[in-house]
């Protein structure tokens, strides 16, 4: 890995774990973002850069950088994190390696000639066409595998469930329990109740009630579903459409998980090694068949 770059498109919770796994794994990592993030755990997200100016996870700093101060920051040992949601920088400088990690569920413009490898974590792509490689996303026992042909499954737009370990057996809180249908976990998030812009009353990591009031959007209550722990929350400030997802809250009470990678974020990272690692051995033996 000595000296392989990797660009990865999005630097949300999802795909941080994969940016924090290559880059402890050796590869020089950059990231770009949007110009106002809409991640709401922040603090597993190295977006969060564009916000805060650096943000530390687990061990790994992502710093705001410009394109002329990627080298540097990389010699810091540090994650340098763009502003560049078009990929503008892969008209300046070339990378061995690019990661769609924008979690968008479609192709918002990734080509498989941008790369020597391309990776696609998620529904929207297909291996062999758009990419050269797919990662799972989709909780479950295909979570995380790599698809070299075809596709992920599928957006299902229903949100998946919380990791395996959130409930110790038998206290699942009385508030899920009793929810109709088959996904009672949808009672952790909070959705923006109208179009507006959101205004924090709460903080990540604070313990809350429920139907504790965590913020509003353009007057109206955002309300805690459930007592626990607010593990993520919007940034204050920004404008969000009504049903965007503002934050969730962890009913397990448990504020370690408000700053720690998710398991389904790691189980995503690796799959994001594997398919590059894959990916720089068929290049080696393309090379050593010429």
């Amino acid at each position: 890995m000595q000296g392989k770059t990797v660009l990865v498109r999005g630097a949300g919770d999802l795909v941080s774990g994969s940016i924090r796994r290559l880059h402890l794994a050796g590869f020089r990592v950059a990231a770009t973002e949007i110009m106002m993030p809409l991640c709401v755990r922040r603090l597993v997200s190295f977006a969060e850069a564009v916000y805060a100016g650096s943000i530390a996870i687990e061990g790994v700093t992502a710093v705001l950088s410009s394109p002329a101060d990627i080298d540097a920051v990389w010699r810091s040992g540090r994650v340098p994190v763009v502003v560049d949601p078009d990929l503008a920088i892969l008209a300046a400088r070339p990378f061995d390696v690019l990661v769609d990690g924008t979690m968008a569920k479609r192709n918002l413009g990734t080509r498989i000639d941008h790369a020597p490898i391309v990776v696609a974590i998620g529904p929207g792509f297909t291996a062999g066409t758009d990419c050269h490689a797919v990662v799972e996303t989709l909780a479950g026992h295909d979570l995380g595998r790599v698809y070299l042909a075809g596709s992920a499954a599928p957006d299902t737009q229903v949100p998946g469930p919380p990791e395996s370990y959130l409930f110790a057996p038998g206290h699942v809180p009385d508030a899920l329990r009793s929810t109709q249908g088959p996904t009672p976990w949808h009672g952790i998030l909070l959705r923006a109740p109208c179009d507006g812009t959101f205004t924090g009353s709460a903080r990540i990591g604070d313990v809350v009630r429920a139907g504790q009031v965590l913020g509003l959007v353009d007057g109206a209550r955002v309300t805690a579903p459930v007592a626990g722990v607010v593990r993520g929350l919007i940034h204050d400030g920004v404008r969000v459409a009504a049903g965007l997802k503002l934050g969730d809250v962890d009913p397990s009470g448990d504020p370690s998980r408000a700053v720690t990678i998710s398991e389904k974020s790691n189980a995503i990272a690796g799959g994001v090694l594997e398919a590059v690692l894959d990916g720089l051995r068929r290049s080696r033996r393309r090379g050593r068949g010429r």
